[in-house]
């Protein structure tokens, strides 16, 4: 019975989770954030190496390679910048703003929390 339980609550997590991002208006905010980031080097790249063009392929190659290290912070950025471009293109639409806002504030309370725990 509790196997039951957890499996349909994990279920309706993935669900719930899979149509967040299924959502145009995110995805095409995502993908114009994604392409201020990261776009650009890998643009940069192709161009560089179509033109025969060093410093482009060495550039985009050295961001690149920054970009595939764990833990960058562009990742954070990219998201960062997604939701100010759903605030900008899409301020009425306050469901998926709503969402956003409630996973950012639980995750600054985990923050505040691991944080407490620490300096004790």
């Amino acid at each position: 019975m509790m196997k039951k339980m957890k499996k349909d609550n994990l279920k309706n997590k993935i669900k719930k989770i899979f149509w967040f991002f299924a959502n145009p208006r995110l995805l095409f905010c995502l993908g114009l954030a994604w392409l201020i980031t990261n776009g650009w080097s890998y643009l940069l790249l192709g161009l560089g190496i179509l033109l025969d063009v060093t410093w482009m392929q060495t550039v985009a190659s050295a961001y690149l390679a920054l970009l595939w290290i764990p833990f960058t912070p562009e990742k954070i950025l990219t998201v960062i910048i997604a939701m100010f471009f759903l605030k900008l293109f899409f301020p009425k639409d306050q469901k998926t703003l709503g969402l956003l806002k409630d996973m950012f504030a639980k995750a600054k309370e985990k923050h505040k929390e691991k944080k407490r725990k620490k300096d004790r």
